[in-house]
Formats: C-alpha cells, structure tokens, sequence
C-alpha cells in the first residue's frame, strides 16, 4: 500500500470516529432525556419565575417525589406531582388566595406545581437559600431541619447539616440533588 493510500485511510477512519463519537454523544443526551424527562414544562416554569425558584429543582423535586405522575398519594396522604401534604395545601391555599379549594385539587398539575413552588420559595427564605436545608425540610420538615442546625451532633456551624439523623430525609436529599445536577445540566 502507497503512502497516499494509507493516509486516506487514516483520514477516513478519524472522521468515522469522530462522527461516531458525535452521534454517541448526542444519543447520551437524548437517552438521557427521557429517563430524566420535564413534563408539564409550561407550569414548571410559570410557577418557577412566579416564586423565582430554579426550575431544574422543581422537575428534580417532582420526579423524586412522584416520577411525573400527577395522582400519585403517598402513604402519609401526600398528593400530586410533588406530593403536597393536606395540611400544607390548605395553608398554601389560604396564602395564596386558591379560590374552591380542596385536597382533592392536590392532584390538578397546575394546583400542585403553584403550591409546590411557593412552598419552596418559602423554604428557600427560611433556609437562606442554602439547597440541602431545603431539600431536607422539604420531605422532613423545616422544624426538625431548624432544630437539627441548633443540635451540634448535625451541624457544627449551625448554618448546614453535617449529618440528617432521618435515613429516608438523607436518602432523598441525595436523590434529589442528584436529579438536580442532571437536570441542570441536560436542559441548561
């Protein structure tokens, strides 16, 4: 084989490569798309500009708590795409002035996603912004997240955990920082 020839070859394979890499890269990416979809987008991002939340921590939270289905109930009652508890329903309706609320419209997508915004923005607030206080208090409670930063067995700074003493609270402020970063990352 002549010098020209192998070239040719050569140039030939690094271009099949690099077109393979491109094509796998950007299969990642649309694979990855749809195990980490973004349902009900239109209303993620209303209700996230409204109450001025990251969006990717809306469908993080959302995917998390209920997988994007929206009459998902926990066994605690929690309801809807991001699981709103009752409680939290009544009080975020009265808040934000929910006219014909009941429980049952937990499981309307817009409902949820409006409440599930404020609550987070409130949150968000109390917790200074700081993500993992957030996500904790979001499925364990703002009250034992504040009395765990007071408690020097959870936070030595009083400012964030260094350890959440609920296993199912840790467990799932890692998966939802996980889908965060994912979601961040995938649709930024």
């Amino acid at each position: 084989m002549d010098s020209v020839s192998r070239k040719r070859r050569i140039l030939i394979t690094l271009f099949v490569t690099a077109v393979l890499i491109v094509v796998l890269i950007n299969s990642a990416t649309w694979l990855s798309k749809i195990v980490f979809p973004i349902y009900h987008k239109d209303l993620i991002f209303r209700y996230s500009r409204e109450y001025d939340v990251d969006p990717y921590l809306i469908a993080a939270i959302i995917k998390s708590e209920s997988k994007f289905y929206h009459k998902a109930t926990s066994r605690k009652d929690a309801r809807g795409l991001m699981q709103i508890s009752p409680i939290t329903g009544v009080w975020a309706a009265e808040m934000l002035g929910i006219e014909n609320y009941n429980p049952e419209r937990l499981y309307e997508p817009e409902i949820n996603i409006m409440i599930g915004c404020w609550y987070v923005h409130m949150l968000e607030k109390e917790f200074g912004g700081n993500l993992e206080n957030m996500v904790a208090a979001y499925n364990g409670g703002s009250g034992n997240v504040t009395r765990w930063l007071t408690d020097k067995r959870y936070s030595s700074d009083g400012k964030s955990l260094d350890h959440i003493p609920f296993g199912e609270t840790r467990n799932y402020v890692e998966k939802v920082i996980y889908n965060y970063r994912v979601y961040s990352y995938l649709y930024k």
